[in-house]
């Protein structure tokens, strides 16, 4: 292919998964995806190595691409079939994103996939939001193994009731599921006519072609960073059960362009919920690099080749099942994606930002009384780091998510919340001669009797500067001006008011003035 050739075939395919999106956003029943946008689609090739994705969130793509092949291997495929599946240990990230998978047959031949994966605020959870201080996976909902929702066109009506008949709104849960499949039914439209006129052939020549050039691409990238071994160590909060300061640690070997990831050193899984499963962990890394990358750079499999990961297994980012693992797909990725970095900075100052808020400030809350069963899930951004290019920017989802946030409109709408204040917390990015940008400050106030679910990191320790520059203020949980832990699951009564603050980037550099 020459190169316009290749680009109009790239910018096709992302097409396709950008109108899954659409769709699939467009299609939905729940706040959280609809408003939140807490959902991924991609395409995949007939072995199930990635060939294109949308703009939409780091840690599910990157966990798709590492794991999408072991998982299709195992499945006898026909025409009209999808598979659910939401194992975290099957190349999941944690039980509420859950993974659809559709074939393509093209002259009866298997030729490529449609996926999409969806964060349900409900995925059977004692704890309302599915997002419980857990530790085992059994308390974190129900565990879905690959399963066919359709066979050869055919909806699976029991499978359907199985998957949300026994959450708390079925019917917002049965909605989400089929805004999936209609995803899933329009990637594969769009792609088939796409390959109708490029030919079979064409299309998978087009497909090694675009492979080769992500590859060219992140060797080029990389090159940028000296031959040498780089390590770096962070740390995580804790785990909800009593274990604090976890180290994830990470070396750098790169040479020639290509890198081997090694995350030795690590903490032994633990008892709660922040262990990642390693496709996890892949995803933070493969995030760090995409970013090293120019912007013309293909989201395919070619483009992660000149990466090796390693850590052990039954460490907290390989972690053994039954582990619990609800938070290590949004606090732990986050941190592994610092640890990264910091092992970055020491050779790339200029080009590596500092810290930022390193938590997806989880909350989770609802009620199961009877006649006002409800529950409700979001992330809150925070500070970005900042770098050589500029400030962090405010109050902004980062790194690892790309959600938005919940309107307060819809949150009054349907729930019984009142926002009380929803602002920036000024001062909280670290100085420097870049500075870090500011959290947020996210109040609600309850106008009935609730459970709440806290699942958020750098409460203990601060998001890091760069080359001087300051830490970001460490985030704050309160209820009634009261003090919570970074883990916690708490009852709350009618009235009361429960305060996020949360942590702000890492500042970049030292002040004119500190220099002097």
């Amino acid at each position: 292919m020459d190169p316009v050739e290749l680009n109009i075939f790239a910018s096709r395919l992302e097409a396709v998964c950008d109108e899954m999106g659409a769709m699939l956003r467009n299609a939905a029943f729940s706040p959280n995806i609809r408003d939140r946008l807490d959902f991924s689609c991609a395409v995949f090739d007939a072995q199930g190595e990635l060939s294109a994705q949308a703009a939409h969130i780091p840690v599910h793509l990157g966990s798709m691409a590492f794991a999408m092949a072991g998982i299709v291997s195992g499945i006898t495929w026909r025409p009209g079939d999808m598979v659910v599946l939401n194992d975290p240990f099957l190349g999941g990230t944690h039980l509420p994103d859950v993974t659809l998978i559709a074939p393509l047959f093209i002259e009866t031949e298997l030729t490529a996939f449609v996926v999409n994966r969806a964060h349900h605020a409900d995925i059977g959870a004692n704890a309302p939001g599915s997002m419980p201080v857990s530790s085992s996976l059994e308390e974190e909902g129900r565990v879905i193994p690959p399963c066919h929702l359709m066979r050869e066109g055919v909806l699976d009506r029991e499978q359907l009731q199985w998957l949300s008949g026994h959450n708390r709104n079925p019917g917002e849960s049965a909605g989400d599921f089929s805004a999936q499949i209609s995803a899933n039914r329009c990637g594969l439209l769009r792609l088939e006519q796409m390959i109708d006129e490029w030919g079979r052939g064409s299309y998978l020549f087009g497909l090694i072609a675009l492979n080769d050039y992500g590859e060219k691409l992140s060797l080029e990238a990389i090159s940028i960073v000296p031959d040498g071994d780089y390590r770096f160590e962070d740390v995580m909060d804790d785990d909800g059960q009593g274990t604090l300061d976890i180290p994830i640690c990470v070396g750098l070997t790169v040479q020639k362009g290509r890198v081997v990831v090694d995350f030795s050193g690590t903490a032994e899984q633990v008892p709660g919920n922040i262990n990642c499963p390693f496709s996890v962990a892949a995803a933070a890394v493969y995030y760090v690099f995409r970013c090293l990358m120019p912007p013309q750079t293909p989201a395919c499999a070619g483009t992660f080749r000149p990466i090796q990961l390693q850590a052990p297994e039954g460490s907290l980012l390989n972690a053994r099942r039954p582990a619990a693992v609800a938070a290590g797909n949004v606090e732990t990725s986050s941190r592994v994606v610092d640890a990264v970095l910091g092992a970055l900075a020491q050779v790339l100052p200029a080009f590596i930002p500092a810290a930022s808020h390193g938590s997806m400030n989880n909350l989770a809350m609802g009620s199961d009384q009877a006649g006002n069963r409800w529950d409700y899930y979001e992330t809150i951004g925070g500070g970005m780091g900042a770098g050589g290019a500029g400030g962090g920017l405010s109050g902004r989802q980062t790194h690892m998510t790309n959600t938005l946030n919940t309107p307060i409109e819809v949150v009054e709408n349907r729930f019984p919340l009142r926002v009380i204040r929803y602002a920036l917390r000024r001062g909280s990015g670290g100085a420097g001669r870049r500075a870090g940008g500011d959290g947020l400050i996210r109040e609600f106030e309850f106008l009935s009797p609730a459970e709440v679910s806290l699942l958020t990191e750098r409460r203990r320790h601060r998001p890091w500067g760069i080359d001087g520059g300051s830490p970001g203020l460490s985030g704050r949980n309160l209820l009634d001006g009261e003090p919570l832990p970074g883990k916690a699951s708490l009852q709350v009564k009618e009235g009361q008011r429960l305060i996020i603050e949360t942590p702000g980037g890492g500042g970049w550099g030292l002040k004119e003035s500190q220099s002097e």
